[in-house]
Formats: structure tokens, sequence, C-alpha cells
């Protein structure tokens, strides 16, 4: 069973693209007892080895990304004012009204927009630019201000994890549930020996991704991921890419990546031997690492294996428990069969 205190606390640890610092130290205070090698490189990747029972026969190396989405600070006003610009993508929409953390000393906030009496025509229904918005401090001046944050400072969603019997509501489960998940497949024993990477700056472009997989040079990858969940009203269900309880989400294509057709063959067929619930990802759309680590080096083999996610990218993401299960225990089958060489030597 997943460890939900400790998604808990990875969620609600602050740490947008580049500045995965503390995220980073929770990863290395977990890991730290169970791993055989721990390396951290220059881009602030953890790349990690396991042995297993038995030597693998091919080697997989298995990847979830520290970094979420946020803001960064990039001018303060005369007023003391906040002006900012997103770091990964971020659906401006929710942005107005909501509580921020800034800067290492979480600096309170809250994002503003023009107040609604003094709008006009189309700009009560138009989304506001990032050029409209501002975070508000309570400071007075910019002097004040500058007190208290900088320029380049992260701006983080204000922590909020809360959890029923059924589901989970958290900024940031994209994709500290991935880190989860490798995390306790790292303090487990492995059937195999296999590779991990804690990557950094996914939701920039991949680039963490990028560099681990060039170091580990793996034959196979799993990556962990959390997708979007369109299941709600008013969207017919071809279009809703995946549901909260159906399962693991397995894509076979996504803007990135054509994924290998074996594997997500034998993600399927693990699913059925395994009791876990599968679902396939019904859109060709967004993006992971994936698209990253496919082409390195000589070209890897990869899959992902996905949470299905609500209002992905935004302050509250809703998952199930149930498919938070299915991913757990469908990533430890599916990685055991591909270490354990079920997938070489294809014709």
């Amino acid at each position: 069973m997943l460890d939900y205190g400790l998604l808990k606390k990875l969620c609600l640890c602050s740490g947008i693209s580049g500045d995965e610092g503390k995220v980073r130290e929770i990863i290395l205070g977990e890991i730290k007892e169970f791993a055989d090698e721990i390396k951290t490189d220059n881009l602030g990747n953890i790349l990690v080895k396991k042995k297993g029972k038995n030597r693998s026969a091919a080697k997989l190396m298995l990847s979830a990304h520290m970094d979420e989405v946020g803001l960064m600070v990039t001018e303060i006003t005369d007023e003391g004012f906040l002006k900012f610009d997103e770091v990964g993508g971020i659906d401006r929409r929710v942005l107005p009204g909501e509580n921020v953390l800034i800067g290492k000393n979480c600096i309170n906030g809250i994002i503003g927009i023009k107040p609604i009496h003094l709008t006009k025509g189309d700009e009560r229904s138009s989304v506001p630019s990032y050029s409209e918005m501002y975070i508000d401090i309570g400071a007075e001046s910019r002097e004040q201000a500058l007190e208290n944050v900088s320029p380049g400072d992260s701006v983080c969603f204000e922590p909020n994890f809360r959890e029923n019997e059924f589901t989970i509501t958290s900024k940031a489960i994209d994709d500290r549930f991935g880190c989860c998940v490798l995390i306790e497949m790292i303090k487990s024993e492995l059937e195999y020996d296999m590779d991990f990477v804690f990557a950094v700056q996914e939701e920039v472009g991949l680039r963490g991704a990028k560099v681990a997989a060039y170091t580990v040079d793996p034959e196979f990858a799993l990556v962990v991921e959390t997708t979007t969940a369109a299941d709600i009203p008013e969207i017919g269900k071809i279009k809703q890419v995946c549901r909260l309880g159906d399962g693991a989400v397995i894509s076979f294509m996504d803007k990135r990546t054509i994924y290998d057709k074996e594997m997500v063959k034998l993600g399927f067929e693990s699913a059925a031997i395994c009791g876990a619930k599968v679902q396939y990802k019904r859109a060709v759309a967004g993006g992971n690492d994936s698209g990253a680590i496919q082409q390195s080096r000589g070209g890897v083999r990869t899959l992902a294996i996905s949470l299905a996610c609500r209002y992905l990218h935004s302050p509250s993401c809703i998952a199930d428990k149930n498919d938070c299960e299915s991913v757990l225990e469908l990533v430890k089958f599916v990685s055991a069969q591909i270490a354990g060489g079920r997938l070489l030597n294809r014709g």
C-alpha cells in the first residue's frame, strides 16, 4: 500500500522547476539507508542504483520528476506589488485570488487583478494576461517589498494536502506521486538490479531527464507520471482522456513520444496478471520525460505509467486512491518483467 504520509510530505514541499532543493532533501533523507549508490548531478537530478536479489538481464531506469509548476517574480513595482511570469504550463484562469508563497522565506502573498467594478465590456469575461496580474504581499513600497523578496524568487501555490477514504487533493501531485512510488520501490526488496532517477525541470522542457538518461544509459525506461483526467460534466467520454477510478493510465502516443509497442502490450498483460486496474489514454496530448529519455544516446525503449488526475497544474489536483494503488502495483510488476529480460531479443 502506498505511503500516503510520505506523499503528503512530498506534496506539501515547495519546489518549482529549477528550485527543487527542498524536495531533493526529503528524497535523499528517505532513500539513503536503502540505496546502494546515490549521486546528484550538476543539474540536481538524483541518480540511484539499487541492487536486487538477482542481476538484471536488461538495464532498466525508472524515472519521476521532482519539480512542480509555479511562478517567478520578474519585477517589483514602485507601490510594492510583484509582477510575475509562469514556470511550466499553468491555466491562467485558476490564478486570480490564489494564495502563494514567495522565495526561500515563504512570504505569503495573494494574486490580484483589477476589481470587477472597474472593468468594462469584454474585460469582465476575458482571462487576464500575466501583465494584468500581480502578487500582493502587503508591502507599501518597492523598498519595503525588497526587504522580503527579490526578482527571480520562486512562487509556489500554498500547500493544501487533503485526503479522505477515496481521494487525495493537493498541489504538486504531478509528479510527487511518481517520486513517492520510486521511493517505495527503493525501500523494498527488488527481484533485479534497477536504476532510479528523480529528475529536475520536467515542466520547462524535460531538461533533467535528458541529462540523466545520457548518464545512466539504460536499455529500457519506465516513467512514472500523472496525466490529465477530464472526466467532468459536459465532456464526452471519448474526450475525457482518462477517468478517475479506472486505474493506471498507459499511453500509446503523446505530443513528445510514440511509446514502445511491446512495452505497452506488456503493461496491459501485466495488469491482468497482477490484478492492477488499467486504462489507456484516450488522447494524443501532453508529454513527459519519456520524450527526452527515448532519444538519449542510441535510443531507449520507453513506457509511461501514469496516475489520472483532475485539475492538473492547479493549486488543487484530485486523484483516486485506488488508482494510486494500481499504479504502484503495475510499476512493480512491469519493472521486474523488463529487468528480468522479458522484452530482450526483439525480432
